[in-house]
């Protein structure tokens, strides 16, 4: 398939001051990201696969699109990292949940929790879906894996959320 992300890259901003479990999350989310993806930019991107390369300016997510095998410039899309505050933030209090109930709470809560958690986590996706729209198409499942990316990337900057 050729389009899909082949690659991704994270600019410095993200590696400051990481624990290592947040480290270690960014790296799965890559890994995952890349195992299993959808991703095509506008049709005037050369074709596929393609290397993302993720950074922060002034308040915005950038996406940062290349053919892997062409010498085309890369093609930009801002994403504004505001939209995601609350739904991210939400998604943290929930995993920490998740986390804090795992070692006490009955099969039940653990299930009601983890229930919520994947619903916010399809909503902020289909809210990433909604600000990409007209500039890269992906899937659900591809949208859930770069949020679950952006959650690792903010990991380690909670003040951030």
């Amino acid at each position: 398939m050729m389009d899909k992300l082949a690659a991704v890259e994270l600019a410095d901003v993200f590696h400051a001051h990481l624990s290592p479990e947040a480290q270690q999350e960014q790296q799965i989310a890559i890994f995952d990201l890349i195992e299993d993806n959808v991703f095509k930019p506008g049709s005037f991107v050369e074709k596929g696969p393609y290397k993302l390369k993720l950074n922060e300016h002034e308040g915005k997510l950038v996406f940062e699109i290349s053919p892997m095998d062409g010498d085309d410039a890369p093609y930009f899309v801002l994403v504004s990292l505001s939209t995601f505050k609350g739904p991210l933030r939400e998604y943290y209090d929930i995993c920490t949940a998740y986390n804090d109930a795992i070692h006490t709470a009955s099969a039940a809560r653990i299930e009601s929790i983890d229930m919520a958690r994947r619903g916010v986590h399809n909503d902020v996706a289909e809210l990433l879906r909604d600000r990409l729209a007209g500039k890269v198409e992906t899937d659900l499942n591809t949208a859930r894996r770069l949020i679950t990316l952006l959650f690792a990337l903010y990991l380690g900057r909670k003040d951030t959320l």
